[in-house]
């Protein structure tokens, strides 16, 4: 097992790469009142590990990250008589970790929670970082705060009841990881991904690893996200949009954003075609999608309402090179100039 600390100005974090879920009785406080929330999904996978206390169950899917999922959750928290000494643990992908770090963070103005992720793209980045929080009218994370969990459980073993397509749309994230702050870990990437995508034990582990380094080392130096975290971001906006536009898993969306942002890159003079070619290569050995029939001014219409634009422009991360990322501010109608070299 490895563990990763993230300490910020408000709170740690204690990320346990390889740790099991058998095991997370341990890191709650004894003698606590405890509420497990989960999907249905993983309920059934997993019930017989959970840790013991009152378990509430929310739906599958990006429809459930909402705020009415919230008001089930604190109508359940009533009914279980929850009050601040209650422990809450979320056990499950990051749609789970996302919507229980919110409701434990605005309820009673906070309650004590960890997580135990139980998919890649959760363990990689979705429950790393403290970013809590619910879709609005369709448009993803508008409403959240930022607050880290006590504990996040990263258990390789439970990736192994995920379907291949979500297994793989987990590695987005990874790649994203190499893409924006190391080099030498994207070459890793690049050799070993055969071996990553038939659960080699000792791959898995040094991958997700390391997509977590460099995730906890951003959020210390910028945990609200008011300049080098923005990084994080790479591909996300134009994915986003494709998200809300397609309903396809964040994974494949972000390949796509990642792909689109390259392109920009390129076209910006910042970054080599060849470094490009690179990175659609790596997603395509991935089974990631690189292109798509999504008309580019839809995509770019839903990209006005991200919640990161500041009037007229949006500030983009690009490449230089794989390995370096930069924030570059652009106005909407540059960006809308450059539309069609995008795909």
């Amino acid at each position: 097992m490895r563990t990763i600390d993230i300490q910020t100005d408000t709170k740690s974090s204690q990320i346990l790469i390889g740790e099991s879920i058998r095991q997370v009785h341990t890191y709650i406080p004894a003698n606590r009142k405890t509420i497990i929330v989960t999907d249905e999904n993983v309920y059934r996978h997993y019930q017989d590990q959970f840790p013991q206390g009152s378990v509430i169950l929310m739906g599958l899917g990006e429809k459930n990250k909402s705020l009415q999922t919230i008001e089930h959750i604190f109508n359940e928290f009533v009914k279980h008589e929850v009050d601040r000494t209650t422990y809450i643990v979320a056990i499950g992908g990051g749609i789970v970790c996302d919507v229980v770090g919110f409701a434990a963070s605005i309820y009673m103005r906070g309650l004590p929670f960890g997580f135990v992720s139980t998919t890649l793209l959760s363990q990689v980045d979705a429950s790393v970082g403290g970013k809590n929080g619910v879709n609005f009218q369709g448009y993803k994370n508008m409403v959240g705060v930022f607050n880290q969990p006590d504990f996040v459980i990263c258990d390789p073993e439970m990736l192994k009841t995920l379907t291949d397509k979500e297994f793989r749309a987990g590695f987005a994230e990874i790649v994203k990881a190499g893409a924006i702050k190391n080099s030498d870990f994207f070459e890793y990437i690049e050799e070993y991904i055969p071996q990553a995508l038939q659960y080699k034990p000792e791959v898995m582990e040094k991958m997700v690893y390391h997509s977590v380094l460099i995730k906890s080392e951003v959020v210390e130096a910028d945990e609200r996200e008011k300049g080098e975290r923005r990084k994080l971001n790479f591909g996300h906006t134009f994915a986003h949009a494709i998200e809300k536009l397609t309903g396809m898993l964040h994974g494949e969306a972000v390949s796509l954003g990642m792909v689109m942002a390259s392109k920009l890159s390129h076209k910006l003079g910042f970054l080599a075609e060849k470094e490009v070619n690179r990175l659609k290569e790596l997603l395509v050995n991935i089974q990631l999608p690189i292109t798509t029939d999504i008309p580019m001014q839809d995509i770019f219409k839903m990209m006005r309402q991200d919640k990161k634009k500041e009037g007229e422009t949006i500030h983009l991360i690009l490449l230089e090179h794989l390995g370096n990322a930069i924030i570059h501010p652009i106005s909407f109608k540059q960006l809308e100039e450059h539309l069609n070299d995008l795909y």
